[in-house]
């Protein structure tokens, strides 16, 4: 059975710059069973309520500016899923959450960026679920636990956003072995919650967690790993599968639960 992840997406250049995440990725793709469809929910599909994907072929969307022309000539022509689409809308049904479908939505390039690494060939079905960011990280782990059985059918479930998040506080002439001491003490917290399966500690990190509102001045970054989480399944197994900071505070870890 797949394992449900945890994807750091870091700067949209990572679909032309892949440092290390990009090996990193490529490898965990090879490792897992082939899926035969991928959900992600993105840090950059925020909304006031659950919105699912329902496109055949979404386009490619450059969500962003001021970056190389090579970048927006990038695409990843993926096809969606309506059906998988429709079976997600009933899964949140049963469990108690409303999901409307979206046939507009475009693929954001929290989806896009960190797929063009693992499946470089977008010949698997990707759709997404949006992201009620201010609803916090209780309702993503309820709504990652809907979805897991989806894990059982092939189907890989994503969520990517990033482990610290501040884009204000950034060093963007820092090397891969910059690291600063605010960013490293939040992450590794986080990783030591997740390997103690603690989700009361978890849930409550913009109180517990050291430096939590200086990594995450906002949480969307943070609340896919929540979603992840939950889909990973009730009590089971947590693995860093890539760690590592860009730009001395951006972190890039990628994790699996299964």
């Amino acid at each position: 059975m797949l394992p449900s992840l945890f994807i750091s997406h870091g700067s949209p250049m990572l679909a032309l710059e892949p440092g290390a995440s990009g090996p990193a990725l490529a490898r965990l793709a090879s490792e897992l069973p082939r899926p035969r469809a991928i959900l992600v929910v993105s840090a950059h599909w925020e909304s006031d309520e659950l919105l699912l994907g329902s496109a055949a072929q979404p386009r490619t969307w450059h969500d962003f500016g001021g970056f190389p022309a090579p970048l927006y000539a990038v695409r990843y022509p993926a096809p969606g899923s309506p059906e998988l689409a429709r079976q997600a809308q009933q899964l949140l049904a049963e469990a108690g959450l409303a999901a409307r479908l979206d046939e507009q939505r475009p693929r954001d390039h929290g989806a896009w960026v960190p797929l063009s690494l693992m499946y470089p060939e977008a010949d698997i079905p990707v759709l997404q679920l949006s992201l009620p960011s201010q609803l916090g990280p209780a309702l993503q782990t309820q709504v990652g636990q809907a979805l897991s059985s989806l894990r059982e059918q092939g189907v890989l479930l994503v969520g990517s956003g990033s482990i610290t998040h501040n884009l204000g506080e950034l060093d963007w002439r820092a090397g891969p072995q910059t690291i600063t001491p605010w960013a490293l003490e939040f992450r590794d917290w986080m990783v030591e919650k997740l390997q103690a399966d603690d989700e009361a500690a978890l849930h409550d990190y913009r109180q517990q967690a050291p430096q939590a509102r200086r990594n995450h001045p906002s949480d969307e970054h943070l609340l896919p790993l929540y979603f992840a989480r939950g889909a990973g399944g009730a009590g089971g197994a947590f693995k860093v599968e890539h760690s590592g900071f860009t730009y001395g505070a951006l972190g890039m870890d990628i994790y699996s639960f299964a």
